[in-house]
C-alpha cells in the first residue's frame, strides 16, 4: 500500500530538500505552544513563583518548602558556572532538581554569571553559559517535566559595541545546548540588563525562535524602572501577542533603584494574559537593594511589605498560582 502524504508533509519535504529547512522536533516535556508555556500533556502552564540565590546562599534548602507554602508553582535558582560564581556542579544542581520535585514546584535553573555582559567586569558570555550547561548534561537529561533552562541572566548591559549581539549570541547557545541532546524548555534573557528598553530582544525574538530546531523557547524580560508605566507594560506584552511568540517576566520588584516599576499593571495584565511572571527574589538581596526581599533573612514568618503584596495580594501568588498538572 503506497502511503499518500499530506500537502504540509510535502511541503515540509520540499523546504528541506531546497532551502535546508529542518521541522521542528517533537517537544518533550514542558513546551511551547504558540503564546502559551505548556506542559507534556498539553496542559497551559503559567508561571507563579519566586527567584531563590541558591548560588550565595547553598544552605538555604529549606527555602524550596517555604515558598511552596505561599502556593507558588515555580522557582528560578541563581545557579554559577564558576567564572564569576559557584561552580553549581551536577551534584548540586541534581539535589536542586530533586527538592523542587519534593516541594512539586517546576524548577527554572539560570547561570547568573553573565549578568551585564558588556559592563560588568567579570561576566561571561552565553557561549561559556552553554559551556556550562552542557558540562551538567547528565543532571539535567530526563527531567525535562520539570526543568527549565534559563540559559543566563541578564546577558548583556547597556553597552551598544556588545548588546546587539544578543540575537546571534542566544542563537548559537540554543544551537549548542540541542546539539548535545538537551531538549528542554529554553528560557531567553533580555539585554539591557534584562529590561530590553532599546527593544533588542523584542525585535529579534521571531529569529531567535525560529533557529531553534525544537521551537521550544521562552522569552524572559525583567521589568524595573523602565516598566513604570501601564502603557510601556503594556505596548510589551502587547507586542509579544502579536508575534505569537511567548513571555514570561523573570524578574520584577515593587521598586528598584532605577525608578518605581507599576507591579500592580505586570501582575494584572500577566494574569489576565496567562503570562508568568517571578518576583525578585526570596531573601539576601545586599547593596541597597535589601526591599527587594520577600522575607526577612529568610524567614517565611516575617514578609516584607514587597512579600506581603506579591505573595498575598490582589493578582498574587496565593491567589493566581495553580500547581503543574504533572505533579497531580
Amino acid at each position: 500500500m503506497v502511503k499518500r502524504l499530506s500537502v504540509a508533509s510535502v511541503l515540509a519535504l520540499v523546504a528541506s530538500i531546497l532551502f535546508g529547512v529542518q521541522p521542528a522536533a517533537a517537544a518533550t516535556g514542558l513546551h511551547v505552544s504558540g503564546t502559551r508555556v505548556v506542559e507534556g500533556n498539553g496542559s497551559a502552564f503559567v508561571m507563579r513563583g519566586v527567584n531563590h540565590p541558591h548560588v550565595w546562599f547553598p544552605g538555604q534548602t529549606g527555602s524550596f518548602a517555604d515558598i511552596k507554602s505561599f502556593g507558588a508553582n515555580t522557582v528560578r535558582v541563581v545557579l554559577g558556572t564558576g567564572k564569576r560564581w559557584g561552580p553549581s556542579s551536577a551534584a548540586d544542581v541534581t539535589n536542586v532538581i530533586s527538592l523542587c520535585k519534593q516541594n512539586r514546584l517546576i524548577c527554572v535553573l539560570e547561570a547568573h554569571d553573565t549578568t551585564g555582559y558588556g559592563d560588568q567586569i567579570g561576566a561571561v558570555t552565553l557561549d561559556q553559559a552553554a559551556s556550562y550547561w552542557i558540562g551538567v548534561a547528565d543532571a539535567l537529561k530526563g527531567q525535562e517535566n520539570y526543568v527549565v533552562i534559563n540559559l543566563g541572566n541578564e546577558p548583556f548591559g547597556t553597552n551598544l559595541l556588545v548588546s546587539p549581539a544578543w540575537a546571534s549570541a542566544t542563537k548559537n547557545a540554543i544551537k549548542r545546548l540541542r546539539g548535545a541532546g538537551l531538549q528542554h524548555l529554553l528560557m531567553a534573557d533580555a539585554p539591557m540588563w534584562g529590561q530590553d528598553w532599546l527593544n533588542i530582544m523584542r525585535n529579534n525574538a521571531a529569529s531567535v525562535f525560529n533557529a531553534d530546531p525544537q521551537r521550544n523557547t521562552v522569552f524572559s524580560v525583567h521589568m524595573y524602572g523602565v516598566y513604570n508605566t501601564a502603557a510601556k507594560i503594556n505596548a510589551y506584552f502587547d507586542a509579544f501577542r502579536s508575534a505569537g511568540l511567548p513571555l514570561v517576566v523573570g524578574e520584577f520588584g515593587n521598586k528598584h533603584s532605577d525608578g518605581d516599576p507599576d507591579e500592580d499593571t505586570i501582575m494584572a495584565q500577566s494574569q489576565a494574559r496567562g503570562i508568568g511572571y517571578l518576583g525578585w527574589s526570596w531573601s539576601g538581596n545586599g547593596g541597597g537593594v535589601e526591599y527587594l526581599d520577600l522575607v526577612r533573612s529568610f524567614n517565611p514568618a516575617d514578609l516584607t511589605p514587597w512579600g506581603e503584596r506579591f505573595l498575598n495580594g490582589t493578582n498574587g501568588v496565593r491567589q493566581t498560582s495553580k500547581q503543574a498538572i504533572i505533579y497531580g
